[in-house]
């Protein structure tokens, strides 16, 4: 039996895979990842242990992940709802190659946050954290 070719214009959907790659250059790829990407969907329950998933922009600096977003927003909800430790799962990237990291999450108000960060993070994402409000 014959094998049916796509249709004109069509493109076969599956690609030669890559050489896998070695753990330091995975490393590496991450690394630029968080250094380089914007934005990152983050998942976090509410007590229903319903889920919510949404884009958030992002800075990666000194080891952790600071993400902004309104206080009344479903994801800040969530994490002061936890019953225990406040955890994220957190995704980079696209589909075929993902970064998934599980977090510990942390609330800071704007104006807690280090100037230092703020800084970085405007200078990365064109806005400043410290002046999103509510």
């Amino acid at each position: 039996m014959r094998r049916a070719s796509p249709p004109v214009g069509v493109r076969r959907m599956t690609a030669p895979h890559p050489a896998p790659r070695t753990v330091e250059q995975r490393r590496r790829d991450v690394l630029k990842r968080l250094e380089e990407d914007v934005d990152a969907w983050v998942s976090t329950v509410n007590p229903d242990a319903t889920p919510c998933l949404v884009p958030l922009s992002f800075l990666w600096s000194q080891g952790s992940l600071l993400i902004s977003t309104r206080a009344r927003r479903p994801t800040v909800r969530n994490l002061r709802a936890a019953d225990r430790e406040a955890r994220a799962r957190v995704a980079l990237g696209h589909t075929r190659d993902v970064v998934l990291i599980d977090a510990r999450a942390g609330i800071l108000d704007p104006g807690e946050l280090p100037g230092r960060e703020a800084e970085a993070f405007a200078a990365k994402l064109g806005w400043d954290p410290r002046e999103k409000s509510g």
